[in-house]
C-alpha cells in the first residue's frame, strides 16, 4: 500500500490535554461542545436488526454530506447530515453521529494505564519493548491470540458501550491496519478476527461500525461485520473503488490535499460522502481550519 502523507489520521488533542491519558484509557471523560445528542439521521431502509431483534443498526446513508471533527467539535456546517467526533465529545444535535475509537492501538500517553492494568495486551518485540506506531507514538495492542482478542474486546467494548450511552449512532474503529506496523508480529487475519468481536459488540449496543482505512481488507472487513468505511485519501491514492464495492457506497472519504479532493469528486462525488479537511482537523474558527466538499 502507498503510504499516506504523515498517515494523516488525527486525534482530538484538546480532549487529550484536558482529560489526561488515564481517563482516555478508561473512557470516562466527556468534553463539552455544542449540544445534546442528535437523532439517527441514517437510512432506516437499510437498518438491520440487532441481536435478538431488539435493536436497529442504522448505517450512514450513501453520499450524505459529511464533516470530520475528530480534532475538536463545532456546530456542523449547513447541510451536513453525518459527523464523526472523538468519543470524548458529545454528539451533535440533529445529525447522524459517529464515535471515533482507537481500537487497535493505545492513545498517546495511555501506555502507563495499559502497563498497570493489562501489560500483556500491549504488543512487544522479542526483547520485551513495546511495538510503537512511530508516526503517532501509539503502542500497538496485541491481537495475536484468541485469548488476548477476547480480553481486548472487553476493554474496547466498554468504550463502544459508552458511545451508545452518549447517543452516537455508529463507531469509527481506527487502525485496522496496525499489523502493517507490527514488525511482522501481527497478521491481517489477527486484526480481522478482533474486528469481528468489535462489530458484534457494536451491534449488540445498537451501533453501526465502520472500518477505518485498509482498502485491501475492505471485502474481508465487510465479511467481519463492518457496516461502512471511513477512508482517508482514497481519492489521492485511487482506492475509493475498493471501499465502494465492499460497502455499497457507504463510504466517508476524507482528503487532505486539493488534488485528492479533485480526484475523489471527479470519480466518486456523486456516490460517496467526500470532504477536504486540514491535516490537523481543527475546529472551525481555529487557525488552519479548512473544509471543502465536492
Amino acid at each position: 500500500m502507498v503510504p499516506r502523507v504523515l498517515r494523516a489520521r488525527r486525534r482530538a488533542q484538546a480532549a487529550v490535554a484536558v482529560c489526561g491519558a488515564l481517563v482516555l484509557a478508561l473512557g470516562g471523560c466527556t468534553a463539552s461542545d455544542d449540544g445534546d445528542a442528535g437523532g439517527p439521521g441514517g437510512s432506516s431502509a437499510s437498518s438491520t436488526p440487532g441481536p435478538g431483534g431488539s435493536a436497529k443498526v442504522v448505517p450512514p446513508e450513501p453520499g450524505a454530506d459529511f464533516d470530520y471533527q475528530i480534532g475538536g467539535a463545532y456546530p456542523p456546517p449547513d447541510g451536513v447530515r453525518v459527523v464523526s467526533r472523538d468519543r470524548t465529545a458529545k454528539p451533535a444535535p440533529g445529525v447522524y453521529n459517529i464515535c471515533y475509537v482507537n481500537t487497535f492501538q493505545a492513545q498517546p500517553g495511555a501506555e502507563s494505564w495499559w502497563e498497570a492494568h493489562h501489560p500483556d495486551l500491549l504488543l512487544r518485540a522479542d526483547g520485551g519493548g513495546l511495538v510503537v506506531d512511530r508516526d503517532w507514538d501509539e503502542a500497538l495492542l496485541d491481537t495475536s491470540t484468541a485469548a488476548k482478542r477476547a480480553r481486548l474486546a472487553e476493554v474496547v467494548g466498554e468504550w463502544i458501550d459508552g458511545c451508545a450511552a452518549a447517543g452516537f449512532q455508529a463507531v469509527e474503529a481506527d487502525n485496522l491496519d496496525s499489523n502493517e506496523r507490527s514488525e511482522g508480529l501481527l497478521t491481517a487475519g489477527d486484526n480481522l478476527a478482533f474486528g469481528k468481536l468489535l462489530t458484534s459488540r457494536a451491534h449488540a449496543a445498537g451501533l453501526a461500525i465502520g472500518q477505518k482505512n485498509a482498502a485491501g481488507l475492505a471485502r474481508q472487513g465487510r465479511d467481519a461485520g463492518f457496516d461502512f468505511a471511513v477512508a482517508e485519501e482514497c481519492g489521492q491514492y485511487d482506492e475509493c473503488g475498493a471501499y465502494a464495492d465492499a460497502y455499497d457506497d457507504r463510504v466517508l472519504v476524507i482528503e487532505y490535499r486539493p488534488d485528492g479532493l479533485t480526484a475523489a469528486c471527479a470519480d466518486w462525488g456523486d456516490r460517496l460522502s467526500v470532504v477536504l479537511r486540514d491535516l490537523d482537523v481543527v475546529r472551525e474558527g481555529d487557525g488552519g481550519y479548512l473544509r471543502r466538499t465536492c
